[in-house]
């Protein structure tokens, strides 16, 4: 099932779309569509690197756990360098 939606978007805008997706080879429906698409697709994944950055947190900061310390410049070519 598919809804409609009605925007109000100022006169150059419009033409300014109307011509990317002629250009594209599309309607200015399916442009609007895809774009939605790929900004949820981009906030969802967003979330899911959230999520996993706290779940790593939590796993890494319990109490009996030392703090993390940063790797020295060194310490990151030489991991570079083993190809890790």
């Amino acid at each position: 099932m598919t809804k409609n939606i009605t925007l109000k978007i100022d006169e150059a805008l419009h033409r300014r779309a109307r011509v990317l997706a002629a250009r594209e080879g599309t309607s200015l429906s399916a442009l609007v569509r895809e774009f939605l698409e790929a900004k949820l697709n981009e906030d969802e994944d967003h979330q899911q690197r959230v999520l996993g950055l706290k779940e790593l947190y939590k796993k890494n900061h319990g109490k009996n756990r030392k703090p993390l310390t940063p790797l020295t410049r060194d310490e990151i070519y030489d991991e570079r360098l083993r190809g890790h």
